[in-house]
């Protein structure tokens, strides 16, 4: 019987990784919300979470295999489609875009999506733990 930890912990793992390089570019954006010319940046949470599990992403690594009973990964550890926010407001002078508001809402909600995602994972370890001591 095979087992594939893909089925096991379906798109989760996957959006794990999307939403914390999301998290990424909006701390980035809150940082330099002082900045001149900075232009506010996000992804596109869909296309990006298509690209993660098809292992399409711009930087893909290959994980070392240190023994032959180890099995052969890839993991994307970078969203390749990075777009420009559109601002909401009109433009202070200094070129910059960054909506401080707009960006710790979409930074709050980004990370309670990260923590139900985490919640999935850990309940569908704790599942496959559970089967293999053979509880219920």
């Amino acid at each position: 019987m095979s087992f594939s930890l893909d089925s096991a912990f379906g798109i989760h793992q996957y959006a794990l990784g999307v939403r914390n390089a999301r998290s990424e570019i909006l701390a980035s954006n809150l940082a330099n919300s002082d900045t001149p010319g900075y232009k506010a940046r996000d992804v596109d949470f869909k296309s990006a979470l298509a690209q993660a599990m098809t292992g399409t992403g711009s930087d893909v690594v290959n994980l070392t295999r240190t023994d032959e009973h180890h099995m052969p990964a890839s993991t994307s550890v970078r969203i390749g489609n990075e777009l420009y926010r559109v601002p909401l407001q009109p433009d202070t002078g200094d070129g910059n875009t960054v909506d401080v508001n707009v960006e710790r809402a979409n930074f709050l909600e980004n990370a309670l999506m990260y923590q139900t995602s985490l919640e999935f994972l850990n309940q569908k370890i704790s599942q496959l733990s559970r089967a293999l001591k053979g509880e219920q």
